[in-house]
C-alpha cells in the first residue's frame, strides 16, 4: 500500500507541476474552451498627465479705435494693441498662468456649467447692449479629451457672461487695463523741486 500511495502522490505533483509551469502548460494540449492560465487582468487606463493643456491669448488691443477721443465713452483707445499669451495645465495645475490653481477651478466650473464654455453665443442670443471694453481671448488646447479653439469679447451681456464665467483663467475687467502710455504724466518721472 505504501508504494501505491507514494505512486499517486508522485504523479498528482507531476500533472500539478505541469499546471503551474508555462513552458509545460504549453506542451499539454487543453480543450479549446479551457484555459491553462488565467486572462491577464487588464491594466487600468490612467488619463495622461497634464491631459488638459490650454493656451490663453489675451489682447487689449482696441479694435480699430484710433484715437482716445473716437473711443466709445468709458473705452481706452489709441494705444499700441497689447497681448499676454499664457500656457495652463491642468489635473496637475500649472503652466505659465499667474494663478493656475484657480484657473483651473473656474474652466472645471464652467466646464460641468449648463453651457459649453467653448461654444460661442448663438446669433439669435438676446443680449444685452453693453460694451465690456475692446479686450479679446482665444483659448486653444486641449480640454477633457475634447481639442478647444474657443474666441472671446466683451461687446454684449452674453459674450461678457461667457467671459466672466472662466476669471481667473480668463483676466478680470479690471485687469484689463491698459498701461497708461509711456509719455503720459502717470508715467513721467517725478522732477526733483529746486
Amino acid at each position: 500500500m505504501p508504494r501505491r500511495r507514494t505512486a499517486a502522490a508522485l504523479a498528482g505533483a507531476a500533472v500539478f507541476a505541469t499546471v503551474l509551469t508555462p513552458a509545460s502548460a504549453a506542451s499539454v494540449a487543453a480543450p479549446a474552451s479551457v484555459r491553462p492560465w488565467p486572462a491577464p487582468m487588464p491594466m487600468p487606463v490612467m488619463p495622461a498627465a497634464r491631459q488638459d493643456q490650454l493656451t490663453i491669448t489675451v489682447s487689449t488691443s482696441p479694435d480699430g479705435v484710433a484715437a482716445p477721443h473716437t473711443a466709445p465713452r468709458g473705452v481706452r483707445g489709441g494705444g499700441a494693441p497689447t497681448s499676454r499669451t499664457h500656457t495652463l495645465d491642468c489635473h496637475p495645475a500649472g503652466g505659465s498662468h499667474p494663478d493656475a490653481l484657480a484657473a483651473c477651478d473656474a474652466v472645471d466650473r464652467a466646464s460641468q456649467g449648463p453651457h459649453d464654455p467653448w461654444r460661442p453665443v448663438s446669433a439669435d442670443a438676446m443680449c444685452a447692449q453693453i460694451h465690456g471694453g475692446p479686450a479679446t481671448a482665444r483659448i486653444t488646447g486641449m480640454w477633457h479629451g475634447q481639442r478647444v479653439d474657443a474666441s472671446f469679447r466683451r461687446t454684449d451681456g452674453c459674450e461678457i457672461a461667457r467671459w466672466d464665467a472662466l476669471v481667473p483663467a480668463l483676466p478680470a475687467p479690471e485687469e484689463l487695463a491698459e498701461d497708461p502710455p509711456a509719455d503720459s504724466p502717470e508715467t513721467l518721472p517725478e522732477e526733483p523741486v529746486k
